[in-house]
């Protein structure tokens, strides 16, 4: 059983070798075993297992089509990757992926992050989960835990901190949308936003803000979050994220996620790209 589920993890992956990324006169089942091999050290495509013909259809695709799409790097693309699945607590599956991150020269402390970011989208218990999981490939190789601290802010900083990564990103914050709550709480849930989601977590270390936003675009695709998917798109673009790199990522996450929720955050792109 754990075997049949190590080989679904490793067919599950999305990221692009330098190689297939930028070669035409490969086809897809070349690119799909170059692929493959680079990220988890196996052969693709072997006939083998309960479900052979599925398995077929699942790596040609995810391997062989979609991690051609767009102008993304292979480690971009495992920690896309790696936070989707963290984000629907597939953790087999992250854990298969997390191995494939690190093969591919993300580190340690980066995919730490990536798994930290999840904690304001979708809660402290789902985002433990996460660390759990990829704690458990951190051993495998012998690296020591805990990793070295990333942390920039204290007490007294976290929310001057916070404000100005938010004032970078979302001019004017969500007061509009906290206006109005019962108690006047939504003032609350506002420096909440502040100090917790950008001062303790958007200021942390190893990720860079870019990136930090772009994988969040890739959390909210996930949960079909509508409203902050129009904000988010903003965010990117005020963090340097070109319309063209957040569609990329989006397509990166739709083997994982289905085409519905794929399709709904495209669409949004597509709307706010419009507008400019």
């Amino acid at each position: 059983m754990r075997k049949a589920i190590v080989i679904i993890a490793l067919a599950l992956a999305g990221s692009l070798s330098a190689t297939a990324q930028t070669t035409d006169n490969m086809n897809r089942i070349e690119v799909c075993k170059q692929n493959y091999r680079t990220l988890f050290g196996g052969e693709a495509l072997t006939g083998q297992g309960t479900d052979p013909e599925m398995m077929d259809i699942l790596q040609k695709f995810i391997f062989g089509e979609v991690f051609q799409t767009g102008e993304l790097t292979l480690k971009q693309r495992e920690m896309i990757t790696c936070i989707t699945l963290a984000t629907m607590q597939t953790l087999p599956q992250l854990k298969a992926h997390a191995g494939a991150a690190l093969n591919v020269g993300v580190t340690p402390e980066e995919l730490r992050e990536v798994m930290y970011l999840t904690a304001p989208f979708i809660g402290f218990p789902k985002m433990l989960n996460a660390v759990g999981a990829v704690n458990e490939v951190f051993k495998e190789p012998g690296i020591s835990l805990p990793l070295e601290k990333q942390g920039t802010v204290t007490e007294e900083t976290r929310h001057k901190t916070g404000k100005a990564i938010q004032d970078k990103l979302y001019p004017g914050g969500i007061a509009s949308v906290m206006e109005g709550v019962p108690g006047n709480m939504g003032k609350d849930v506002e420096q909440f936003l502040t100090d917790y989601f950008f001062g303790d977590i958007y200021s942390r270390g190893a990720l860079d803000l870019p990136t930090r936003e772009l994988l969040g675009y890739c959390v909210l695709t996930t949960l079909e979050a509508e409203s902050q998917l129009h904000s988010h798109y903003h965010g990117n673009v005020n963090a340097g994220n070109s319309p063209e790199t957040l569609t990329a990522a989006v397509i990166q996450c739709l083997p994982y996620i289905g085409f519905p929720a794929a399709i709904k955050a495209l669409r949004i792109i597509k709307e706010e790209y419009a507008i400019k």
